[in-house]
């Protein structure tokens, strides 16, 4: 199973980004994740495309850029252009979805579909043998800090399942009250990537968080040594 861990810069320090950048930069972080918010589609506004810019100039890591916007197949090509390397977009905001994702594919990026905590995992059928990444979110996005919604475990469980029944290739992401209390579960129901913010960015040592949520539920297997 794969094991990504993209830090969401939503939690960062915005009067001193590029430290946040160049810490994720060094450590053993995969991705850097990116909360696009307009105040519509969720309760908050976060940064845009100028930020993504901004970034783009020094990450050393893929974007993963989350869009929690109304409509967002305006902004597929600004996004692009911005340096996103994987563009998300939420299955509750899409009119039309599978051309959507087409569209995000052409374009050159990988192609991710986020799904809300009451949206079911059985609404990605149709969709689930195109897109590169489905995003869980286990918490009600909008804000950061909140806490985990337990039933996203069934959910990530159902993915897997209709990925691996599919011959999907699609990896899954969870996002919302990632921590080290259930990176381990996480990673043991089927995630591929752990978004995690203020977890990591909030810690005495941010990268050495990086490593322990990268390595949670590693080496529990124990061998008895014989006296």
């Amino acid at each position: 199973m794969t094991r990504l861990i993209a830090p969401s810069l939503l939690a960062a320090d915005f009067t001193c980004l590029q430290k946040d950048v160049e810490m994720v930069n060094a450590s053993e972080a995969d991705w850097f994740h990116m909360d696009i918010m307009d105040g519509v589609f969720v309760p908050n506004i976060s940064f845009g495309i100028p930020v993504v810019q901004a970034v783009k100039r020094i990450a050393a890591k893929p974007l993963d850029v989350h869009l929690m916007i109304v409509e967002p197949e305006k902004y597929l090509h600004k996004f692009r252009d911005a340096g996103a390397d994987i563009l998300t977009v939420h299955i509750e905001a899409c009119r039309h979805l599978h051309r959507t994702i087409q569209e995000i594919k052409e374009l050159g990026m990988k192609a991710g579909v986020t799904l809300n905590p009451h949206t079911p995992a059985e609404s990605l059928k149709e969709i689930i043998s195109f897109v590169d990444m489905v995003l869980v979110m286990s918490v009600n996005p909008g804000f950061g800090g909140q806490k985990f919604i337990p039933t996203s475990y069934e959910k990530i469980r159902k993915t897997r399942s209709m990925i691996e029944e599919s011959g999907s290739r699609a990896l899954i992401e969870v996002d919302g009250g990632v921590d080290l209390s259930n990176a381990a579960a996480l990673f043991e129901a089927g995630v591929d990537i752990l978004v995690t913010g203020t977890t990591v960015f909030k810690a005495e040592d941010p990268a050495g968080m990086i490593h322990q949520l990268k390595t949670a539920g590693l080496g529990k297997i124990t061998v008895n040594s014989e006296k």
